[in-house]
């Protein structure tokens, strides 16, 4: 499966915080919609199309190389879901966030050289609660 992971671009913390915002909204109507106890795929799916919907680009389950010794490694990591190959957002369908989702994500912003970063937990009875926005050298 060659290297499918993201172009990073340059953009201006403003289009970043325009973008987060965007996700945001779209994350509260699926939310709204489907309420918590579902598949995280469920969620997926409905959240690209409503990020579609509002004119973002996005690509589902992203592969993540893990570069050591001057060489790639495909290791079997994957990117829920790129946003805008800007913004990495993990969904999860949890009890509660644990230390090692956080962890995930981190990893994948550092590896992706990414700044921003969600990890959603659509379990969550109010989705404001569910979400946790992380930063790399942002």
């Amino acid at each position: 499966m060659g290297r499918a992971i993201l172009v990073v671009r340059v953009r201006s913390n403003e289009d970043l915080e325009r973008i987060a915002t965007i996700l945001i909204d779209a994350v509260y109507v699926v939310h709204r919609a489907l309420g918590p106890g579902l598949m995280e795929s469920a969620y997926q799916v409905c959240l690209s199309h409503e990020l579609r919907k509002r004119g973002l680009t996005i690509r589902c389950e992203v592969s993540l190389p893990v570069p050591y010794d001057g060489i790639e490694i495909d290791a079997g990591y994957r990117v829920d879901l790129p946003l805008e190959e800007e913004i990495i957002v993990e969904n999860k369908a949890v009890r509660t966030i644990a230390p090692i989702h956080e962890a995930q994500l981190l990893t994948y912003l550092k590896l992706s050289g990414l700044r921003l970063g969600f990890l959603l937990n659509w379990n969550a009875p109010l989705i404001k609660d569910g979400i946790k926005r992380m930063v790399h050298r942002l």
